[in-house]
């Protein structure tokens, strides 16, 4: 039996939202494209080396491409989370990354995109990765999408896993809310191309009516695989394979955009979840010029490629060097589409006239804040980055894994550190003891989000957070 809050009960009831009607230039159907554990240099645009994305390139050409652009939970679950509901992950109770077995999962009585959309009067869809809840009453359709083709969680929570000594359940391909296929190795190497597949399809079929569509790649996170007459061609490796999917899934939906006339009716975004998982060496990405990666809270690991593409509203060739985050897309776009915003608190903002490269648009937010499973590890605001004392991973001084076996972190501890990201992006040179005010400033700025989130570390109990639900399906 399914089981909803009160909240999601009384929505379902509410009057109906706006009718249906087709997108036009200044009300524009919506792609999201979100990878897994793509890294800021895996992107021909933001500095790839060995393979071409001409496809990512060309749409940033023809669109903006944001240098600074974040996400505030550099793993899974909790990067999900916050772009689907505009929030900080800890507002919403998922912090980390949840389990094939686990029984948590958004709550729906929040407010996601898909939601704000079809409010708007949209058709909505997604393809691919999911990861905020595995049960059947948790699944996209049960969170405002209309339709749902994906898996539950990561690809590689499945029996094949080299490294978990538990082992995994099989892991399903989801049409709706139920299975219909058992993942294997032959169905993993067509996912890149049957989840662009089905976004096409969505935009040909809704072509007369606005629509949002949230194509969700598991790819390029660990295993790898790619179609059998793929392997090799981009002559760079397993990664390399993979990406060259990933662009290639791009130019299909890209494609089918203008074969159907809507080049100018419709708004296209490409970004990933968090950084590359970087233990996994020749299997892992690149964080460009970026430290460290996946699952830090160090550039590496939340700083990540971005790329916007509307004709006659977003400039061609438009580079957006304002910080700006995945919880503002929601915002941003419910402001796009003419949607209201979500009844609980969010943390996003408005990013349009960043987005639209208005002269002189600043980033609206004074800080971004970076949790990690309840510890606040790192703020950024203007151009200063702080980090705050804990322990992180690190391969530096480490081996790297090859073929898909990853190789072992290290510890480093990390203290109260500044870093002025506008002369180092690659927070090589700790300046806090050069500049104790900017120090007592972001710290004043990063208690008054503790007093409100939480902090486990630094022993702030959260007074706003929403927490997930248990499914009892």
């Amino acid at each position: 039996m399914r089981t909803r809050t009160l909240a999601a009960l009384v929505a379902l009831l509410a009057p109906a939202s706006l009718p249906a009607q087709p997108a036009t230039a200044d009300r524009p159907n919506v792609v999201m494209i979100f990878c897994d554990d793509m890294g800021y240099g895996d992107v021909g645009c933001f500095g790839a080396q060995g393979y071409a994305t001409p496809n990512l390139d060309r749409m940033a050409a023809e669109g903006a491409r944001f240098t600074d652009f974040y996400v505030p939970c550099p793993a899974c679950s909790g990067s999900r989370a916050a772009l689907l509901t505009g929030c900080y992950q800890e507002r919403v109770g998922i912090p980390w990354v949840l389990g094939p077995k686990w029984k948590i999962g958004l709550a729906h009585s929040e407010t996601t995109m898909a939601e704000t959309f079809r409010s708007a009067g949209y058709a909505t869809g997604m393809a691919g990765k999911w990861h905020l809840g595995a049960r059947p009453s948790q699944m996209p359709i049960h969170h405002g999408f209309d339709e749902f083709l994906g898996l539950p969680y990561s690809g590689d929570m499945w029996p094949y896993h080299p490294e978990h000594p538990k082992g995994y359940p099989p892991l399903p391909l989801i049409e709706g809310d139920r299975p219909i296929a058992e993942v294997t190795p032959e169905i993993q190497k067509t996912l890149t191309t049957r989840f662009a597949a089905r976004a096409v399809d969505f935009i040909k079929r809704n072509k007369d009516r606005a629509f949002f569509f949230h194509l969700a790649p598991n790819m390029p996170h660990v295993p790898l695989f790619v179609r059998d007459d793929s392997r090799g061609e981009s002559g760079a490796g397993a990664y390399g394979d993979v990406i060259r999917e990933i662009d290639e899934a791009v130019g299909s939906v890209l494609q089918a955009i203008r074969d159907e006339g809507l080049d100018e009716k419709t708004l296209v975004v490409f970004t990933s979840d968090n950084g590359p998982w970087l233990s996994y060496g020749d299997h892992g990405g690149s964080a460009g010029p970026l430290r460290e990666g996946k699952g830090t809270c160090f550039e590496g690991g939340v700083r990540e490629p971005f790329i916007a593409r509307w004709p006659g509203k977003i400039p061609a060739g438009l580079v957006q060097r304002q910080p700006a985050a995945s919880i503002d897309l929601l915002p941003t776009f419910a402001a796009i589409v003419g949607a209201k915003l979500p009844e609980l608190p969010i943390d996003g903002l408005d990013v349009r006239p960043l987005l639209f490269g208005e002269p002189g648009a600043e980033s609206p937010r004074e800080s971004l804040f970076f949790y990690v499973n309840g510890d606040l590890q790192a703020m950024r605001s203007g151009k200063w980055k702080l980090m705050f004392p804990h322990d992180a991973r690190t391969m530096r001084g480490q081996t790297p894994g090859h073929d898909g076996v990853p190789g072992k972190y290290g510890n480093l501890k990390v203290g109260l550190e500044l870093y002025d990201l506008d002369a180092d992006v690659g927070e090589t040179r700790d300046v806090a003891a050069e500049h104790p005010d900017v120090v007592a400033r972001l710290q004043k700025a990063a208690d008054a989000i503790r007093a409100r989130l939480g902090d486990k570390r630094a022993g702030f109990e959260p007074t706003e957070v929403r927490p997930a639900e248990t499914a009892t399906d």
